[in-house]
């Protein structure tokens, strides 16, 4: 039995399909499915689906892409935005705080760091340690995305103690896995590791503990080698095992099983 433990199942892109693929995921042995939290507004979507199907559960965050959208406006140009990011995160502390009231709501975030985007980082930093915060408060794991920021985020995890979670759709060398895992966060493996030019991560995915991965699927999106270009499924997490078996030279069934104990172990709340 298999946890997606990143998938995006409550876009738009799936509501004509949702339960016809949940019918597949079952047949394929696809347990569970984590569905990231990305922006207040999205939050009590998420709760409904979950209310609706005991497979689907789900995290509460803001998104590093939608900060500005929900928090950055109105910042008073006296006063520099990072300095105002984290006390604009707190009017939605109560809403949050109500949703992890919820059973289904597992984890904090789809939260994290990207610098592609045009927000600053020092800005992003702020709402990444106000999800900390929370998350070392309610004793939740974080739901981690980090696009070309890793030192900043490793530097803000490194100011909490007692953190934990995964850094999703991880992408990196070996030395940042071994990083990461030390801190106390798993690696989300998915996609990515089926397709050969990603040499240096399928190396340090095969190099790591297998105590050390998640798996995921990031649908809809992060499609798999020769499924370029379609929407990604969650009903394709069997194949990222299988490949990942492959990479360690282990069965699929020893894959499944690693990997479902260790996201329960995370994702504590799973277990109850």
């Amino acid at each position: 039995m298999l946890i997606d433990s990143h998938c995006h199942f409550d876009f738009d892109v799936f509501t004509s399909q949702r339960t016809a693929i949940l019918r597949r995921c079952d047949e394929r042995g696809v347990q569970h499915i984590v569905m990231p939290g990305t922006s207040p507004a999205q939050w009590n979507t998420l709760q409904q689906l979950c209310e609706h199907n005991p497979v689907l559960h789900y995290g509460v965050g803001i998104h590093p892409w939608w900060i500005d959208s929900v928090i950055g406006d109105g910042v008073p140009a006296s006063e520099p935005p990072h300095s105002s990011y984290f006390r604009r995160c707190e009017r939605f502390r109560e809403a949050l705080h109500a949703h992890v009231a919820q059973p289904s709501c597992i984890a904090i975030g789809e939260c994290g760091l990207d610098a592609t985007r045009n927000i600053p980082l020092k800005d992003q930093v702020a709402v990444l340690e106000w999800h900390c915060a929370i998350a070392v408060e309610r004793q939740m794991p974080l739901i981690v995305h980090c696009v070309k920021a890793h030192n900043e985020l490793v530097q803000c995890i490194n100011k909490f103690s007692g953190l934990t979670g995964v850094v999703h759709a991880f992408s990196g060398s070996l030395e940042l896995a071994q990083q990461y895992w030390q801190r106390g966060f798993y690696l989300g493996v998915g996609g990515t590791i089926t397709y050969a030019r990603a040499a240096k991560t399928r190396r340090a995915i095969t190099a790591m503990p297998l105590e050390s991965l998640l798996l995921e699927t990031d649908a809809p999106d992060m499609p798999l080698q020769g499924k370029q270009g379609q929407v990604n499924s969650p009903e394709y997490l069997p194949e990222i095992a299988q490949e990942l078996a492959v990479l360690r030279q282990v069965s699929t069934a020893d894959i499944a099983v690693a990997t479902r104990n260790n996201t329960l172990r995370l994702f504590s709340r799973l277990a109850c």
